[in-house]
C-alpha cells in the first residue's frame, strides 16, 4: 500500500489563501461528493442532516480505497457552495434563510463514480441517495483567509461584492465557495479558519491587480 495522500498538502495551493487582502489565482477541474439544500446553516435540519449523509459517504469511500484499491486519503476539509437569488441576503442580518448551498468534499483523482457506488452500497442501512459525485473548475478566483467567527465574514464579502470586483475590472463568475480550515465543534470562533473565494473572469485589463490589500 502507497502512503497516504493529504489532499491539504498535496493541493495547498487549493487549500490556502493569504489573511492580508485577495490573490487571484486559477484553479483547475476537481471530483468532488456534492449535497444541495437551502437554509441557514446553523438552524436548517436540512443543513444537519446533509452533512449527516455527505461524511459517512466520505469515509466508507475512503475506506473503499484503502481495502479494494491500495491508496489511502485523509478525507479533507469541509467546502460549501453558496448562492442566493439576491446577492444582498449574504451580507443582510435576518435572510439566512434564503441562501442555497452545496456541500462538498474533494476526492482523489483515483476515486471514479463507480468507487463511489460501491461505497454507497456498503452502507445499506442510511439514506445517501442525496450524495452525487459532481465536478467544479472554476478557473480565475480570488481568495482570501478569513480568520475569525463567520458572522464577521459580511464586511469582506461587502467589500468584495461592491469595490474589489467592479473597481478591479472583473464580473462575478461562479458561485461563492468557502472552505472549512477549522472544525467549529473543537475551535473557538475567534481561531477559526475559513478560505472564502469568488470564481470571477475580466471585463478589462487588470495588470498589476493581482492581489488587493
Amino acid at each position: 500500500m502507497t502512503d497516504k495522500i493529504d489532499l491539504k498538502k498535496a493541493r495547498r495551493d487549493y487549500f490556502t489563501a493569504p489573511r492580508s487582502g485577495w490573490q487571484e489565482d486559477t484553479f483547475g477541474p476537481a471530483s468532488y461528493l456534492m449535497i444541495d439544500g437551502q437554509g441557514s446553516p446553523g438552524e436548517s435540519a436540512e443543513y444537519a442532516a446533509a452533512l449527516e449523509a455527505l461524511y459517512p459517504l466520505a469515509y466508507a469511500t475512503k475506506f473503499f480505497s484503502k481495502q479494494e484499491l491500495g491508496r489511502d486519503y485523509v478525507v479533507p476539509p469541509l467546502e460549501g457552495l453558496w448562492w442566493a437569488d439576491d446577492r444582498s441576503a449574504y451580507v443582510e442580518p435576518g435572510r439566512r434563510g434564503e441562501w442555497r448551498w452545496t456541500l462538498m468534499l474533494m476526492l482523489p483523482d483515483w476515486i471514479d463514480t463507480a468507487h463511489v457506488d460501491a461505497a454507497r452500497a456498503s452502507k445499506p442501512a442510511l439514506d445517501l441517495s442525496r450524495v452525487r459525485v459532481g465536478a467544479l473548475e472554476e478557473g480565475l478566483c480570488l481568495s482570501h483567509l478569513h480568520l475569525g467567527p463567520f458572522a464577521e465574514e459580511a464586511p469582506k464579502l461587502h467589500q468584495l461584492h461592491h469595490d474589489l470586483i467592479p473597481n478591479g475590472g472583473y464580473a462575478f463568475n461562479g458561485e461563492h465557495h468557502e472552505i472549512y480550515l477549522s472544525d467549529p465543534r473543537r475551535t473557538a470562533p475567534a481561531k477559526l479558519k475559513t478560505v472564502l473565494r469568488q470564481p470571477v473572469k475580466r471585463l478589462v485589463s487588470t495588470e498589476n491587480k493581482a492581489k488587493y490589500s
